[in-house]
């Protein structure tokens, strides 16, 4: 965690000045595909790890009794997915529109031949947001670009013990300084009963927010995500770092490493250190 925390502080020090803001282009790239009516267009990111490797996947303490010790692999294929619809596009001609996302992350024993290769877990997140595009500028030379204000809800499609659900919302504020943009991304989860609430203690692990910061340079996409350690005393957050970059043409590779607690929706009171490696088909920016 120590190593992404120099990084993130070495990327800060290079917020150099873009010759194309990479918000702008994306906004431009997303309004041409709202002119299509009920067009699909890319969310957060999606991408594809043949190769991701589990430290702590044997010894989850939510697997014991269910899953026989040694049948779950530490080599394992994660890919997501993500897509938004626009519903309302420009909303009495001001920048505010109103989408319909979907994002899905699978965690695939897919090398577990002995055990027929199953899925070990899925988290689905269905939302409602509105998106309201603005370009402000503030001091420093940054620029506040958007926020959004959305309905979310985040779930495994598991049965007790092993399911996991909770409903939010939420909002995301991007700001941009040249090529460095940061991304301040907190929530309020809706309370339910003792008796609905399969993780009363989520937000232990998860907090009340996000902040992604995301440098690109080249061609590359470089973020980092902090989750919960400020809140939590550095004692119960995550760290992950996220890594795009160009390999021929339209093919780009993906490389990121996960620390912390949370890395799926099943392991939210598990800590776990992830490598993966694979490929980007839409990034961030």
């Amino acid at each position: 965690m120590r190593l992404l925390f120099s990084i993130f502080i070495f990327l800060f020090s290079f917020s150099t000045i873009a010759e194309e803001s990479a918000i702008d282009r994306r906004i431009q790239q997303e309004k041409k595909l709202e002119e299509t009516r009920f067009s699909i267009i890319p969310h957060k990111p999606t991408y594809l790890l043949p190769f991701t490797f589990n430290d702590k996947i044997q010894s989850y303490d939510v697997y014991k009794g269910i899953i026989p010790d040694g049948e779950l692999q530490q080599v394992e294929v994660k890919f997501q997915f993500s897509f938004k619809i626009p519903v309302l596009v420009d909303i009495a001609d001001l920048p505010i529109s109103v989408f319909l996302g979907y994002t899905q992350v699978s965690f695939w024993q897919a090398y577990n031949s002995d055990n027929s290769s199953p899925f070990r877990e899925t988290n689905y997140e269905p939302e409602l947001f509105a998106h309201w595009v603005q370009n402000r500028k503030l001091a420093g030379g940054w620029n506040f670009k958007l926020a959004t204000l959305n309905l979310t809800h985040q779930s495994n499609g598991q049965t007790e013990p092993m399911s996991r659900s909770w409903n939010r919302i939420e909002s995301n504020l991007i700001f941009e300084n040249g090529n460095f943009t940061v991304a301040i991304n907190p929530w309020y989860r809706f309370e339910e009963t003792a008796s609905e609430d399969n993780n009363p203690d989520l937000l232990d692990y998860y907090g009340h927010g996000k902040i992604y910061a995301f440098y690109t340079v080249n061609n590359n996409t470089i973020a980092i995500t902090s989750r919960n350690n400020l809140e939590s005393g550095f004692s119960k957050g995550s760290v992950e770092f996220d890594w795009s970059f160009p390999i021929h043409g339209r093919v780009r590779g993906y490389f990121q490493l996960f620390s912390g607690y949370g890395n799926s929706m099943i392991e939210y009171n598990e800590y776990t250190n992830t490598i993966g490696l694979g490929i980007s088909l839409t990034d961030w920016l």
